[in-house]
């Protein structure tokens, strides 16, 4: 399987949940250069939340870097 950990050449988000006893993890990797990860799945929520509100396609360039 290929690693879909975002970085600055592959922005976006990772979310794993192994098993549903496991805590949540995440990673996000912004094309303004914002990164950020959380682990458990109240903060992993938290962290898609505040990605999709304030990175990513919410930026509205197309994901072209600046």
């Amino acid at each position: 399987m290929a690693d879909l950990t975002p970085t600055p050449d592959r922005p976006g988000l990772h979310v794993s949940k192994p098993s549903p006893n496991a805590p949540a993890t995440g990673s996000a990797v912004c094309h303004c250069g914002a990164t950020a990860t959380a682990t458990g799945d109240s903060q992993v929520r938290a962290l898609v939340e505040g990605y999709t509100a304030n990175h990513g396609a919410a930026h509205g360039n197309g994901g072209a870097r600046r």
